[in-house]
């Protein structure tokens, strides 16, 4: 069938359902006033009616109902502009009533022989009003019921969280009659709310009826449904939860579902994000301005863990052209086929390049122009950088230096830093530090703005000690921890690139600006978390610090001033400018500990490399 014919008839089927729908509830209407005014003078003269008065009162009744038939036609009362049993409605019929009442009235008033006594109308109007409301809640009931999902066919669940999320979620459920999940009860941990019924789906308890409420209603999945709830409660529940032999699922927090109503569809696995004890704050750094839109920006390293979910968003702000440049081609083609759902690998925004290609990056920006940088390609893996610091220097020095020389005329240039470069111990540390000052450097002599954005290690991201840890649960082995009291700054990939997004927005030449991320987080309790959720038990294993690795990391190193001018979340740090001849000197090929102990005094003097013990050519 052709959809055009297919699309006219589903709208005629609607028509007539409509209409019969106006019909149905206008002969009820009319049936309600002239019971009402039965009812009303019944009642006025106790039940001993005159002679001939029941025929009178339902002969006003009919009269009440054509008046009450006009006023409803002048409203539009049932053309279905309302949704049935709303508030809306509820105004509509009521008002009308109200109308038609006082127009009886005034026409019984200068009647001196009344066909009916004078109260009838305002009695018989009221009557007439509950009738009419008790038919549309029953009519709206006898729909929300068909509209359940099939209890032969849905899962039943119950629900924790009856607040504004919680109930959306309910009636999204309920409201779906093809949906997969059928409530069968509620836990809510105020008591105010013990007993309630919303949608006909009962209260049964709070957080520690958990176990008490499965066994009672038989369901199969408990689904967290409380917005920004601390984590610890989350645990609480999935841990009870477990315990029955049910299911676990989450509704996820507000600010991922500001843009729509909540649905079915919204509700997922719970992620490790979720068990962690760490407030996320990318609902409280909103962008002030778009400086994106319209205007050419490109990425380095677009194809890794920040470099693609910084495509992703930027995608959303409507740049002029967006330029997306990586070494790797299998994660340009990964890239382009998430953004644009296939990955023929023949668009200009692809740019295959590599950082330590000097005249290749000066042609590059060259000739594509961009008007805002995002460096984010770098070597990040401590332990490696460690063992081959001569690649750090390559890559993230000196590859850094190359994009810096060619951004002459650029508007923006954001490097992407990490909290290792406050106070570094490590090669990595030490590589980012310098990046960060070169970057300062870039600021003093080049008319665009050029800042640095420090956060600390990303949840999920390609070699973060999360997807460490998933890779040893699904091979069966232990989950290695170097320390059990090791911490470390977490945050979600999507608050890094936040962060990034703002520091293009707010930040000021030549500073770096770092996140308040919180409480730092034990990483032996998120090898717990994780060895909880497998399926067997996994042990955890203590392997020890390795070199350059700190116990604990810092947000600010030795020196820098936490002020926070334009939002609280948001720390401005000033950084020292680093002269390029300074890194010029570096040999990566000499020996490794010659290398790391360079690169650490670059990062200890602003003049590190002028006392005499390496000479500084002109030139790389």
């Amino acid at each position: 069938m052709p959809r055009d014919t297919q699309s006219t008839r589903t709208e005629l089927t609607s028509r007539t359902r409509a209409r019969r729908r106006a019909i149905g509830f206008l002969a009820t209407d009319t049936t309600a006033w002239i019971g009402g005014f039965l009812a009303a003078v019944w009642t006025r003269y106790e039940f001993q009616l005159p002679p001939g008065m029941l025929a009178r009162a339902a002969g006003v009744g009919a009269v009440a109902a054509v008046v009450h038939v006009a006023v409803a036609g002048l409203r539009r009362l049932y053309s279905g502009r309302h949704p049935l049993g709303s508030l809306q409605e509820v105004q509509g019929v009521a008002g009308t009533t109200l109308t038609t009442a006082g127009i009886v009235l005034l026409g019984l008033l200068p009647s001196v022989d009344r066909p009916v006594p004078a109260s009838t109308p305002l009695v018989g109007g009221a009557l007439a009003l509950l009738f009419m409301l008790a038919a549309r809640f029953a009519y709206r009931h006898r729909r929300d019921l068909a509209m359940r999902p099939d209890v032969r066919s849905s899962t039943p669940v119950l629900l924790f969280g009856m607040g504004d999320a919680g109930q959306g979620l309910l009636r999204a459920m309920l409201s779906d009659p093809r949906g997969r999940y059928l409530p069968v009860g509620a836990l809510d941990d105020d008591p105010d709310k013990r007993d309630l019924r919303i949608g006909g789906v009962r209260v049964l308890g709070g957080r520690h009826d958990v176990g008490a409420a499965v066994r009672r209603t038989g369901a199969s999945t408990v689904i967290f449904s409380v917005a920004n709830a601390d984590a610890a409660l989350i645990r609480q529940i999935r841990e009870a939860t477990l315990q029955t032999g049910a299911a676990f699922k989450v509704l996820p927090p507000v600010r991922d579902l500001l843009d729509h109503r909540i649905t079915v569809t919204d509700v997922r696995d719970v992620r490790i994000s979720d068990l962690l004890g760490r407030r996320q704050v990318v609902a409280d750094l909103p962008l002030t301005s778009n400086s994106i839109a319209g205007r050419r920006v490109l990425v380095t390293g677009a194809g890794g863990s920040i470099g693609s979910e910084l495509c992703r968003q930027l995608m959303k702000a409507d740049p002029g052209e967006l330029m997306m440049l990586d070494r790797d081609e299998s994660a340009l083609h990964s890239l382009q086929m998430s953004l644009a759902g296939r990955a023929l690998l023949d668009g200009p925004e692809l740019i295959l390049a590599d950082l330590r290609d000097d005249e290749g990056i000066r042609r590059i920006i060259q000739e594509r122009r961009p008007d805002v940088i995002f460096h984010a390609a770098a070597l990040k893996h401590l332990t490696l950088l460690q063992r081959h610091p001569g690649e750090a220097v390559k890559t993230n020095v000196w590859g850094t230096l190359s994009v810096l020389d060619a951004c002459r005329d650029v508007a923006k240039f954001v490097n992407i830093s990490t909290d290792k470069a406050a106070d570094p111990i490590s090669v990595l540390g030490y590589s980012k530090r310098i990046t960060e000052r070169l970057t300062a450097h870039a600021a003093s002599r080049f008319p665009g703005t050029f800042l640095s954005v420090r956060f600390g290690n990303v949840l999920s991201s390609r070699g973060s000690v999360v997807t460490a840890f998933q890779r040893q649960i699904e091979a069966g082995r232990p989950l290695t921890v170097t320390h059990p009291e090791v911490t470390r700054y977490l945050m979600t990939v999507q608050e890094a690139v936040h962060l990034v997004l703002q520091a293009a927005e707010i930040g000021r030449d030549g500073e770096a600006l770092v996140l308040d991320m919180g409480e730092p987080v034990r990483i032996a309790d998120l090898a717990r978390q994780l060895a909880e959720q497998a399926q067997s038990s996994v042990p955890i294993v203590y392997t020890g610090l390795r070199p350059g690795e700190k116990l604990h990391e810092d947000l600010l190193g030795t020196g820098e001033i936490d002020t926070r001018p334009l939002h609280p979340l948001i720390s401005h740090v000033a950084v020292p400018a680093l002269d390029p001849l300074e890194v010029s000197g570096l040999d990566p090929y000499d020996d490794p500990e010659k290398v790391i102990a360079q690169l650490a005094l670059l990062c200890a003097e602003p003049s590190g490399l002028r006392d005499g013990s390496v000479q500084v050519p002109l030139s790389r």
